[in-house]
């Protein structure tokens, strides 16, 4: 999703009592100052280290609100270190980024929303490595997968920051009560319960079990690849899903074929689209925040989006198992499967090795910055020093408790890894061409041709 410009600077003040003669080297997370040399309130910032007049620029793709709980929650290790931590955010950021790399005057550190991108950037040569203190903490708190995110090559480049579970269904609570419904397990009680609620009808105009949404500016189509990447690693498991986003697998293969079909059956099938909305059609000029806001117009029952989809719902909207809408994972292809998700995140990139950068990169890197950052609300970790209990809401936490499951398999956005020309343009496309009535055979014909 785009975002809007937006500049916070958070004010470094070197208060005395931070003020040590002989500062903690910021790259040794074992190093602690003296508690007598420390004010009260920076005990949990001692580590860091303490800089006089020093300034990090963190630059991303964060805006409005959610920039500003970003500025404070790095406000306390501003103040406690004496660095002037600056956030400057642009919707422009996979462009700016280069130009600023190739001008010679990249930001300190960028919060990188794709892995893929990450790649990119490390390409330019301008990216260092992630000093210890940060390796440190990510072999402490987040799984080999996320850290191998953050790995281009053999070399460990960025730590994981913020994360979402993808495939939540979101449904109304009440609406299941009255009817009789249950949340189904598996795959198949999922589309018999479709079938119920076609047969059964709803009180609202043009009602149909489902709303899909995937009108999202030019990035159209993108709702439709989470389908799509739920199914595949629910259905053909994770070492199938590996092997597609590494091209191993083509999009043209069985086992690829038969995600989308699982899709088409309810996304083809009119009797089962676009709750309040239109015809299959339709789904492409639905805005993807709009969608599912006809669960509370009785028009559709069940609406397939991430765990941040919780701030579309308009305000005073009870999102709770006894409120008004609520969310249930999508299911299991068999009930003796594990749990398996899908989701995304950011990554925090470092442009040189200064002493206050790598105050900064390793304070983001801890279950100190995660628990702050959370309790500020909107936004899940998987940072495993993370309290669910933190989170702003019953999903986050869910999302949360999932994430740290040890037996929870995890796999990130397929089209957010696969490169550029696949994943973010020729996978969404083609999801809307599909839902608009070209064959199959073409969809997965056009996207593997994309393959570079």
């Amino acid at each position: 999703m785009k975002v809007q410009l937006a500049t916070v600077a958070v004010s470094g003040l070197l208060l005395a009592g931070c003020t040590s003669s002989d500062d903690p080297d910021p790259t040794d997370t074992t190093t602690t100052s003296d508690d007598s040399n420390v004010a009260a309130g920076c005990e949990d910032y001692a580590t860091y280290g303490t800089f006089d007049g020093e300034a990090v620029e963190l630059y991303g793709t964060i805006s409005g609100v959610e920039a500003e709980q970003l500025s404070e929650s790095v406000a306390k290790f501003a103040e406690c270190t004496g660095i002037d931590v600056t956030y400057n955010g642009s919707d422009e950021f996979e462009t700016e980024i280069n130009i600023r790399v190739d001008g010679g005057n990249p930001p300190d550190l960028a919060i990188i929303p794709q892995p893929g991108l990450l790649q990119r950037v490390v390409g330019t040569g301008a990216v260092v490595a992630a000093p210890e203190s940060v390796e440190a903490n990510v072999d402490e708190f987040w799984s080999a997968d996320w850290k191998n995110y953050g790995t281009v090559g053999t070399t460990f480049y960025a730590a994981p920051l913020m994360a979402s579970v993808k495939g939540w269904v979101w449904y109304s609570p009440s609406e299941f009560a009255d009817k009789g419904y249950e949340v189904p397990t598996t795959w198949d009680g999922m589309m018999d319960l479709t079938a119920d609620m076609a047969a059964n009808g709803g009180e609202g105009a043009n009602y149909a079990p489902w709303c899909i949404g995937f009108e999202s500016g030019t990035a159209t189509g993108w709702a439709g690849t989470d389908w799509i990447e739920d199914i595949v690693l629910r259905q053909q498991g994770p070492e199938a899903y590996d092997q597609w986003v590494a091209g191993d697998l083509d999009f043209t293969s069985p086992e690829i074929t038969e995600a989308f079909e699982a899709f088409g059956a309810i996304a083809l099938n009119p009797d089962y689209v676009n709750g309040g909305l239109g015809d299959s059609a339709s789904i492409v000029d639905t805005s993807f925040q709009e969608a599912g806001l006809q669960i509370l117009e009785n028009s559709c029952s069940l609406h397939h989006q991430a765990s941040f989809y919780e701030a579309q719902w308009p305000e005073g909207t009870n999102v709770d198992p006894e409120g008004d809408v609520w969310a249930f994972l999508t299911p299991k292809i068999n009930e003796s499967d594990g749990d398996a998700v899908t989701g995304g995140g950011e990554f925090v990139a470092a442009f040189n090795d200064k002493p206050e950068t790598v105050a900064l990169q390793t304070f983001l890197a801890s279950d100190t910055w995660a628990n702050e950052r959370v309790s500020l609300g909107g936004v899940i970790s998987a940072n495993k020093g993370l309290d669910p209990a933190n989170a702003s809401s019953p999903v986050g936490q869910a999302s949360i408790e999932i994430l740290q499951g040890e037996d929870t398999v995890f796999r990130f956005d397929a089209s957010d890894l696969m490169p550029a020309e696949v994943g973010a343009s020729a996978f969404w496309t083609s999801m809307n061409d599909y839902v608009t009535g070209t064959p199959l055979d073409t969809v997965l014909s056009d996207i593997e041709n994309a393959w570079p």
